[in-house]
């Protein structure tokens, strides 16, 4: 295998990983499911569909289709980070969900044929070679089947009022991001992606996560403190810098009247032939 066919998901990945990771993606997860519900009902998930989860994390997601495939259906969640596959598998054992969860890495993805439907969210932005994995993900699909792809445009963010922490905040994450290899506007890509993976009856919608109150109020300061080691180390910022950050954001969140975003989401799919 050359070297492009062997990148590995966590050499690029900009975010912490394990129960630290898991805190993370549990709150990502509860202000995005009703936009990734709509999208998997439009889609056609339903029961006794054999799916694959690519990048499923600590599993939200994955649990959650399982839940549609029930009883005859079957889905399985791959992930490089076998600290929060754990934490996915005790989900699933707690809820007596059909779901099974292994560690692959995406760019190393080996089914052929096996899938209804193939999902991924927010992670073709963390990878060097995101071209690559979308024809691993069509690999794995029967002929017919599905792939759904959801990620962002970290341009497509927005706040009210004006919030300097907020505007700082994105600077960061997308110097460190670029930095790492990553594609924090890869939201943008994913429909031409798909057509030139040569799937049929590619589709796409935009949707813009924004909250005045609950838990989507809180991502953006989480993740602020999840890249805080990459934004010291690249010399970005300094603690107190971060720190300052992160309590001006604590501060503008807690009133009701103000306004924030999540990145724009590209939901994009299609067929195979």
């Amino acid at each position: 295998m050359n070297n492009r066919n062997s990148v590995q998901l966590k050499n690029t990945y900009v975010l912490k990983g394990g129960g630290e990771g898991a805190k993370r993606l549990k709150i990502l997860a509860g202000a995005t499911w009703p936009t990734t519900q709509a999208l998997l009902e439009r889609v056609g998930l339903q029961s006794g569909m054999h799916c694959l989860d690519v990048g499923c994390g600590s599993g939200e997601v994955t649990l959650q289709i399982a839940r549609v495939t029930e009883p005859t259906g079957e889905v399985v969640g791959v992930d490089v980070d076998e600290s929060i596959l754990e934490l996915a598998r005790e989900e699933a054992q707690r809820h007596h969900l059909k779901a099974t969860f292994r560690k692959v890495d995406a760019s190393q993805l080996t089914e052929e044929s096996t899938f209804d439907l193939v999902y991924s969210r927010f992670l073709l932005t963390h990878l060097p070679h995101p071209h690559l994995v979308v024809d691993r993900m069509v690999r794995t699909l029967k002929s017919g089947g599905t792939l759904v792809v959801e990620d962002i445009d970290f341009s497509g963010h927005f706040c009210y009022p004006n919030c300097p922490a907020f505007d700082r905040y994105l600077e960061l994450y997308q110097a460190v991001a670029v930095r790492r290899g990553s594609d924090p506007f890869i939201g943008t890509k994913l429909l031409g992606m798909l057509i030139e993976a040569n799937l049929e009856q590619v589709q796409m919608q935009v949707v813009l996560p924004a909250f005045h109150e609950g838990v989507g109020k809180l991502v953006a300061q989480v993740t602020m403190e999840h890249i805080r080691e990459l934004v010291i180390t690249s010399n970005l910022a300094t603690h107190q810098e971060i720190d300052a950050i992160i309590e001006e954001l604590k501060m503008f969140v807690s009133s009701p009247q103000t306004i924030i975003s999540m990145p724009r989401v590209f939901q994009v799919w299609g067929r195979k032939k």
